[in-house]
């Protein structure tokens, strides 16, 4: 598949960055530094109305649980309706969301069921971006440049995220975090904006389906009969939701008491961000041919940062492990984008990333509940190691699926559909609009 209007950009940048990629690789960007500057700011716009840890965690599941309940659906319509659509409609919805946010920290005391319907809002419009933006990445690249495309793509919203945190905190510190909010606000307008210029006038326009619960039931067989997928999902989904409770709870605790505080706690998390740049960066030059043997493989360094805090190691020792961590996971991360884009076909593409996306998020909050109890129940020390014991079992598990052993790169993507099975980002005309 040739990439969209990728010829008209090859005199002036890479071959693979077309004008879709390079839209969507700038609007992510964009949504990128103003969302994680808006985590820390959310949290300390609770902590400013009298809110303790708890509302915190209120605050933070209130995003979350819509996000889990949504995220099939999203998918399902993302595959159904123009993706760049369904884009900028959950933009649309987010700057909303945020702008109220402000409105009511920069006016007021807002009360925490105010926080938390916004946050649930917010939520909501991630279940529908997510699987679309995932979808129309995918269809923005060609088979062989596939690996490079994605690393870039990933190398930019990691640096994104480390750049939108420490930013963030700055200026929540010098200006408030309701002038943050409104930043971030704006930030989903500007990309929303952008992404309304995605070019998907190359796509045909996908047949009729049997309606919203046939293609969620489609998207499950489509997912179900391809072991390599639903392995590496299951395996994720407990290796993600045990990360989630070291970082969340253990790490700030562990930090509080041996590591001198929440500053080096938070270094270490900027190590490890640091770390998923770096591999990123070496995805952009290496190819391994076994992509999901290779990716899977460096999936086994995740278990250390859960080790270094069950010793606990010294602060400098801590940063290298979490720099390991993420440039090693971040081969994962750009291996599975690869072999989700050479795999399936493309008219499928946002309902699969909906099931993998799902089985990502579905145990995190169950498991960050669970962590406080399984420390007075266990110890800390005993329940890092599990959470450490874990990430290696369920990864080496998943080494015995043969297709994850074998999967190979190819260089032109598997059935990527016709006419009667194309994707739903090209606009069908209705009666005499074009």
């Amino acid at each position: 598949m040739t990439s969209p209007t990728a010829s008209s950009h090859r005199a002036r940048g890479p071959v693979w960055a077309g004008r879709n990629y390079s839209l969507l690789t700038a609007a992510a960007v964009v949504t990128g530094l103003g969302s994680h500057g808006a985590l820390v700011a959310a949290a300390f716009a609770v902590i400013e109305t009298g809110g303790d840890g708890g509302d915190v965690g209120l605050v933070a599941a209130a995003r979350t649980l819509p996000l889990v309940l949504f995220l099939l659906i999203g998918g399902a319509v993302a595959d159904r309706l123009p993706r760049h659509r369904v884009m900028v409609a959950a933009n649309v919805l987010n700057c909303l969301s945020q702008a109220a946010f402000a409105a009511l920290v920069l006016t007021g005391e807002p009360r925490l069921w105010h926080m938390m319907l916004l946050a649930a809002l917010g939520g909501t419009g991630q279940a529908f971006f997510g699987p679309a933006a995932e979808g129309m990445l995918m269809s923005s690249v060609e088979g062989e440049h596939a690996g490079r495309a994605f690393a870039v793509f990933r190398m930019a919203m990691q640096g994104a995220v480390l750049g939108g945190a420490a930013l963030g905190g700055a200026m929540v510190a010098a200006i408030g975090p309701g002038w943050v909010l409104a930043a971030d606000a704006a930030a989903f307008a500007l990309a929303g904006a952008l992404r309304a210029f995605l070019d998907v006038g190359h796509i045909p326009p996908r047949a009729p389906g049997g309606g919203l619960i046939a293609d969620l039931r489609d998207g499950w067989q489509e997912f179900a009969g391809r072991p390599w997928l639903w392995g590496i999902v299951v395996q994720f989904s407990v290796a993600n939701a045990v990360v989630a409770a070291a970082d969340a709870v253990y790490g700030p605790l562990v930090a509080r008491d041996h590591l001198g505080g929440a500053g080096p706690w938070g270094l270490a998390l900027g190590a490890f961000g640091a770390g998923t740049v770096a591999g990123a960066l070496l995805m952009t030059r290496w190819k391994p041919r076994r992509l999901l043997l290779a990716g899977t493989l460096c999936v086994f360094p995740l278990a250390l940062p859960s080790a270094a805090l069950a010793v606990p190691v010294p602060v400098g020792v801590l940063f290298g492990v979490m720099f390991v961590a993420g440039a090693t996971v971040e081969v994962f991360g750009v291996s599975w984008m690869t072999a989700l884009h050479q795999e399936i076909p493309e008219h499928k593409l946002s309902r699969v990333s909906a099931y993998d996306w799902f089985g990502s998020v579905a145990l995190v909050p169950l498991a960050t509940a669970a962590a406080g109890p399984a420390e007075e129940v266990f110890g800390r020390t005993t329940a890092l190691w599990g959470c450490a014991g874990l990430v290696v079992l369920v990864t080496a598990a998943v080494l015995c699926v043969p297709d994850v052993r074998d999967l190979r790169r190819r260089t032109t993507p598997v059935a990527r559909g016709g006419a009667e099975c194309a994707s739903a980002d090209a606009e069908r005309p209705v009666g005499g609009l074009g």
